[in-house]
């Protein structure tokens, strides 16, 4: 099997445990406080590795203003869309919001249609097609077939889902430029991002500062922070290594893990609707990125 591969399987593996994480072992603490010290930690365990690999942290390539305010934008939105993702999975299961929130690609392509100039195939069509019947199998529970359409539209957990995957295709469409267009190097990139992202989010963080303080939850944090640095660290060896076309579509199969773990370790209902919901989210996204 490619190297690639495996480093995309194992990434879907960490953020899937990532997801099923953040519903069960961080409920009640606000997305904010968690992203920051979350990413703290993060940044903590990767930056060893990164100078330690190489002759210290790469240098900051050359950017114009243009450039800085699409690095910002792509650490801003990012840190929203995961604020949202986070949101979404405090108000509905985890193995609900996995599916819905899976779903970038779908929001990838019109992005990169209409202002990337990019060209849309069949492949890609039919993907959006079946992603999106992804989120219509997710919300049934029996009744007429309009019934799903209308709990997806009233659903707080779906709609924060949605909106969480669409800032997140927005990021992932800066994060490629940046990335490729201004030849930011990886072991940068990581560290850059996250303590970006958790710069972006400290206002809102000090404001949803917990009363009874944090101290209860460092120990989570670390850990947390731990799997974080590895998923980051992993998926860009997957990018690495293998066709991005390969590499998204693995690495999308989380939402079959933090299904599977929602669904056997929290009890959480309609394992085998929500199943095939999260495998119609993947293969939608691999048809896309075909």
């Amino acid at each position: 099997m490619e190297p690639g591969v495996l480093y995309a399987l194992a990434a879907a593996g960490i953020w899937g445990s990532y997801l099923f994480a953040l519903k069960r072992y961080f409920a009640g603490i606000h997305g904010a406080v968690l992203t920051v010290f979350v990413n703290a930690a993060a940044i903590a365990w990767y930056l060893p590795f990164a100078v330690g690999v190489g002759d210290g942290l790469p240098a900051f390539p050359p950017m114009d203003a243009l450039d800085v305010a699409v690095f910002a934008g792509t650490v801003v939105i990012g840190g929203a869309g995961f604020l949202l993702s986070v949101r979404a999975l405090a108000v509905g299961d985890v193995s609900y919001v996995a599916p819905i929130a899976k779903i970038v690609p779908v929001f990838v392509v019109p992005i990169e249609v209409l202002g990337l100039g990019a060209t849309l195939e069949s492949t890609a069509l039919l993907g959006i097609g079946v992603a999106t019947t992804a989120v219509y199998l997710a919300n049934y529970e029996g009744g007429d077939l309009l019934t799903p359409l209308r709990k997806a539209v009233h659903s707080r957990a779906a709609q924060l889902a949605l909106l969480s995957a669409m800032l997140y295709a927005v990021s992932d469409v800066g994060r490629r430029i940046v990335l490729d267009g201004f030849t930011f190097p990886t072991r940068l990139w990581v560290p850059t991002f996250l303590g970006g992202v958790a710069v972006a989010v400290l206002p809102l963080a000090l404001r949803r500062w917990p009363a009874g303080g944090v101290r209860q939850h460092l120990p989570m944090f670390v850990l947390a922070g731990s799997g974080v640095a590895v998923g980051e660290h992993v998926t860009a060896l997957a990018f690495a290594s293998a066709p991005a076309s390969i590499v998204s579509t693995l690495v999308n199969a989380q939402a079959i893990v933090a299904v599977l773990l929602g669904c056997v370790l929290l009890g959480e209902p309609g394992l085998r609707r929500r199943l095939g919901a999260a495998v119609l989210a993947v293969v939608g996204v691999g048809l896309i990125a075909v």
